[in-house]
């Protein structure tokens, strides 16, 4: 009787691979990039399903919303989500219970138009949904649901920023409203981002544990030793380049204390870190980092470079008075203690307050707004 010869599945040791397998660059390619499209379509499908999920609330809260409307009456609408969590609990799970509807039905009536909901929704998911909708004032919900989607923040990340009071410490929180949106939705429709929308003041510096005497070299050496929790403070567009970066003029060294670039704006951001309050020499510094860095490092394609001066204190009035805006140059305080909350709280309504009332009694904010209109 004839034998009948096996048909043998070649393992990577036979097909030419010698040894441990993973120690061969073509398998190793192979694996590789076999890894990265099975990783790429698992976020893809997550994506996918988070975005429909969504949107499917949306639907549950709008629909719910309108017959709600049409009878005018609230003990209807508490009826009627009562009798519908019951019976769509029962039938589909405890994710459409009595409160997780009131939590639709909140999203529909906050988020009123399904385009805006419909391109939030690829990047941020129920759980961002529903911190965002509880806040009260519309136009720092609108910042953080766009600061949230261009930068990728996790949920956790989301209730942080809230809780520190980034959108207080923007200077577009400072701007008459009309401006404010306007530069909202250049962000929402062409991600184009300003600098009132990147720069804060104060920073927080807490984070870097710095006793209570402490030098500008262990400040700039806190932030290195830190720099991915400086980042998170700073906003995730920051790209480190250079710490003391050196700079020549007429055989002269100068050190810019720290060298960022920042992706959206297209510019370099130089930071120069003072240990006492800001003086008006600081800007004439300052100037002259950023005259050597636009010559010699701006490349074709950046914007002019900008400067950001941290400093224990500042006045006010002194720095509206300098015009540092019109040179491209912010200046802001950095806390390496968080004050009491309700402190902060006070400290920024007054500075807010403060910067409208400046813009409202000045020609160029009056003209500002009637251009825009």
């Amino acid at each position: 009787m004839k034998k009948r010869s096996s048909t043998t599945i070649p393992t990577p040791s036979m097909a030419g691979i010698s040894g441990n397998p993973d120690s061969n660059s073509s398998y190793s390619a192979l694996y590789a990039d076999l890894k990265s499209y099975i990783e790429k379509t698992r976020v893809q499908i997550a994506y996918g399903i988070n975005q429909e999920m969504v949107l499917l609330y949306w639907q549950v809260g709008h629909r719910i919303w309108q017959d709600i409307l049409e009878e005018h009456r609230a003990s209807y609408g508490k009826e009627i989500v009562s009798a519908l969590s019951r019976q769509l609990s029962t039938e589909y799970g405890k994710g459409f219970n009595r409160a997780n509807l009131f939590h639709m039905i909140r999203f529909a009536e906050i988020f009123p138009d399904v385009q805006i909901v419909s391109a939030l929704s690829r990047q941020l998911s129920w759980t961002h949904m529903r911190t965002l909708i509880y806040l009260d004032d519309s136009l720092k919900r609108d910042f953080y649901a766009e600061m949230c989607r261009i930068e990728r923040w996790s949920t956790r990340t989301l209730q942080a920023k809230i809780q520190g009071m980034l959108f207080e410490r923007t200077a577009l929180s400072r701007k008459p409203e009309e401006l404010a949106r306007q530069e909202l939705e250049a962000l929402r429709t062409e991600d184009q981002m300003s600098p009132d929308l990147v720069f804060r003041d104060p920073y927080f510096l807490d984070f870097l544990g710095l006793s209570d005497t402490y030098s500008e070299k262990d400040i700039e050496s806190g932030i290195i030793r830190e720099i991915e929790r400086f980042i998170l403070e700073m906003g995730s567009d920051f790209s480190f380049i250079a710490r003391q970066k050196r700079i020549t003029i007429d055989a002269e060294d100068y050190y810019i204390d720290l060298l960022f670039f920042h992706r959206r704006l297209r510019c370099l951001i130089a930071i120069d870190l003072k240990l006492g309050r800001f003086q008006a020499a600081d800007k004439g510094q300052m100037e002259l980092y950023l005259r050597w860095l636009d010559k010699y490092e701006r490349v074709p394609g950046e914007e002019s470079p900008m400067g950001l001066i941290l400093c224990a204190g500042k006045s006010a009035e002194h720095v509206e008075l300098l015009g540092l805006s019109d040179s491209g140059i912010r200046v802001a305080e950095y806390l390496t203690e968080l004050p009491p909350r309700k402190l902060l709280e006070e400290k920024l309504r007054s500075a807010m307050e403060r910067a409208k009332n400046q813009f409202g009694n000045s020609d160029d904010g009056r003209d500002m707004v009637k251009e825009e209109r």
